[in-house]
């Protein structure tokens, strides 16, 4: 799955500018990461402790990462992938198997979110993982029981795959992350179909529910939602904790009234996990190794978690994460909740070629 991020692209845009000149007779690792996916002090900080220089590059799809790792010869060492990519790249023999020796920093990751990851990941034999989260529903609590009362099925898939709910809320606004590989699978689970079916049928039966809410869904954008949320243009969005969280803050700070919440529905959700991966390819393996140690000490992941809002791997870290996140249950959720997530996985080709066509019917809404 995977999210475009909720911070802005011209600050990454900095960090790129800003990072990736690095001193040609100094180390230097090579990192490609989300756009807008680390803390703003990580890569110089992390240049100033063990004087090796940060190459910093970025990409805004999970599409456009796999193609330039799948052609060979990036020239990247360290890269962030997603864990339903991490099959593919495994499969493809683009990644290095991790020497768990030379990462002293290991024992800090937690072993719910390793096991959860084994499902892309056997054994956790390549991949690190450093920050995650949850795709669930957002909405604007007073706007929401304006229009449903006060037992609005906030906690429930109900709220907007059931359509005598959507249409009500369509007053408001609803609105859905632009992606096949969250929303179709999230409309074959609520339909109690497995929700990384290869079976053609279980798409035609999501199709037919999605294309039912299509008139009741005001756009499908991956991060306009954010500020349409905390500013009052929408009340409902099916979207990443993340987003929701920061339209939440976006809201407390202008001081408009606006009370945003966003739940995990008790149906269950997709987890995803985003991971450090070294290259099998990379001209710098060891300082690679070097930054994946950094980034695994609960100090530095703690500071980029308290940035973008989203719970991170690491186990030794979380009493390092301010307050409001890490007790926010949408953020952090209980083990309970975690219980109920389900991991996506990379569908074959045939499959994925299925989805992405009914992805494309259910925007159209044709």
């Amino acid at each position: 799955m995977n999210p475009t991020r909720s911070m802005k692209f011209a600050l990454a845009s900095l960090f790129s500018l800003g990072l990736s000149t690095a001193l040609a007779d100094a180390p230097a690792v090579h990192i490609y990461n989300w756009y807008d996916f680390i803390g703003p002090d990580v890569t110089k900080n992390f240049q100033k402790e063990t004087g090796i220089n940060t190459v910093y590059d970025v990409f805004d799809s999970s599409e456009l990462m796999q193609s330039k790792l799948m052609t060979g010869g990036s020239g990247y060492d360290v890269v962030v992938a997603t864990d339903s990519t991490l099959p593919n790249l495994i499969k493809a023999g683009v990644l290095m198997e991790l020497d768990r020796d030379q990462l002293p920093n290991w024992p800090h990751l937690d072993p719910e979110i390793l096991a959860k990851l084994q499902v892309n990941d056997p054994g956790n034999r390549y991949a690190v993982p450093y920050l995650w989260g949850t795709t669930g529903i957002g909405y604007d609590v007073d706007k929401v029981k304006a229009i449903l009362g006060e037992g609005a099925p906030v906690d429930s898939w109900d709220l907007i795959f059931k359509e005598d709910n959507l249409s009500k809320l369509s007053q408001c606004g609803v609105a859905m992350l632009d992606g096949p590989g969250d929303i179709v699978p999230i409309a074959l689970h609520y339909l109690g179909l497995p929700s990384n079916s290869t079976n053609p049928g279980d798409y035609r039966k999501a199709e037919e529910l999605l294309l039912k809410l299509r008139p009741h869904i005001r756009y499908f954008d991956s991060s306009k939602f954010i500020s349409d949320l905390a500013n009052g243009n929408i009340c409902v969005v099916l979207g990443w904790a993340g987003g929701v969280f920061e339209a939440q803050q976006t809201a407390k700070h202008a001081k408009n009234g606006r009370r945003i919440e966003y739940r995990i529905p008790r149906e269950g959700a997709p987890v995803w996990v985003e991971n450090l991966v070294l290259l099998k390819d990379a001209q710098h393996p060891q300082e690679g190794k070097a930054f994946i140690n950094y980034m695994l000490r609960p100090d530095v992941i703690a500071d980029t978690s308290n940035f973008l809002g989203y719970p991170n791997g690491n186990k030794d870290a979380t009493p390092l994460v301010s307050q409001e996140i890490r007790e926010n249950q949408g953020v952090y959720p209980s083990k309970a909740v975690m219980d109920t997530l389900f991991a996506l996985e990379p569908l074959p080709h045939k499959a994925e070629r299925v989805r992405t066509r009914v992805w494309s019917r259910v925007k159209t809404g044709n």
